[in-house]
């Protein structure tokens, strides 16, 4: 199959000091769900501005349905569809006037545009509030419609950003269920990013982790957490312990990539079900106290932890500091 987004060695520094971007390259196959996983200040974001026109790198290249960001991007402006994380429609506008505007941007005729807005609103359930304005909308209804703009002059390239955040649980299974329609429906590519790993484990065909700017790791979610051999263990002390504690765990046999932040141990085991016992009696004897634990397959979290150096819930508390 072809890739329908391309890009190698991205990079993007904003003043002062803020490398957005270190080298980021990525490939997404025609007709497939990517996304691009990592907390929030990985480089997400950036990513998809620089691959919708909307800024330029440093250096690098990359290239969308065939057509250069930098060289051609009129050619690939016609040929994506973008939903930022903000909604893009005017709140005091109706649902039905949001769709008629942007259509009359990308030009669709008269008679073309109110046949593709009646169905847009049929196709996304906004039928019945067609005439509210938008800023009575629910959140999931105007994410809703936000897709609808997005899709209405038929883009091969869809960009999603960061489409659910703030919905609520129910709200986010249906858009979840929206994306995967579209994907296997309309065999649209779609490029989302997003800082849930449920999400980007059920949605995505195949899937870049991105720390720092840079992708660390990349495949399908399956193929990222076979790669983790054995068991992941989390224990939770009852109270908070220090450094010491990994070097207790990181001697018994079938323990490795031990990690703590103090009151959470993290370790991988070969077999669980021997190394938790001993895991535990060691501790124990240590003086440190163990209130829960949990044994589980690997899962993104654990990949992320392997690749980046740090559990994906720390990564994200980081970056949100350093942003405030």
């Amino acid at each position: 199959m072809s890739k329908t987004i391309e890009a190698h060695e991205l990079r993007k520094r904003y003043p002062p000091d803020v490398q957005a971007l270190d080298g980021l390259g990525l490939g997404v196959e025609e007709g497939t769900i990517f996304a691009l996983l990592g907390p929030n200040g990985a480089g997400k974001s950036t990513t998809v501005r620089i691959l919708t026109t909307l800024t330029e790198p440093d250096s690098g290249e990359a290239r969308v349905a065939g057509h250069d960001v930098l060289a051609d991007p009129q050619r690939v402006r016609h040929s994506i569809g973008v939903v930022g994380q903000k909604h893009g429609c005017d709140p005091e506008a109706t649902g039905r006037e949001n769709l008629m505007l942007q259509g009359a941007i990308y030009d669709l005729p008269g008679r073309e545009l109110r046949r593709s807005v009646a169905e847009a609103l049929d196709r996304f359930d906004l039928a019945h509030a067609a005439d509210r304005a938008a800023k009575t909308y629910s959140g999931g209804m105007q994410r809703r419609l936000d897709i609808a703009m997005g899709l209405l002059h038929r883009p091969s390239v869809l960009f999603l950003d960061e489409p659910t955040t703030g919905l609520d649980p129910e709200a986010r299974v249906d858009m979840w269920r929206e994306i995967a329609r579209l994907a296997a429906e309309e065999h649209m590519t779609i490029l989302l990013t997003t800082h849930y790993l449920e999400e980007a484990d059920d949605l995505a065909a195949e899937l870049a982790i991105v720390d720092r700017g840079r992708v660390v790791a990349s495949g399908t979610p399956d193929e990222l957490k076979s790669a983790l051999q054995g068991d992941a263990l989390l224990i939770e002390l009852a109270e908070p312990a220090a450094g010491e504690i990994v070097d207790t765990l990181v001697r018994l046999d079938g323990l490795s990539e031990v990690t703590s932040d103090g009151r959470q141990v993290r370790a991988r085991a070969r077999d669980g079900a021997t190394a938790l016992p001993a895991a535990l009696a060691a501790l124990e004897a240590a003086g440190h106290a163990v209130a829960a634990v949990t044994m589980a397959r690997p899962s993104l979290d654990d990949v992320y932890l392997r690749y980046a150096g740090r559990s994906f819930s720390e990564a994200d508390s980081a970056e949100r500091k350093e942003a405030a």
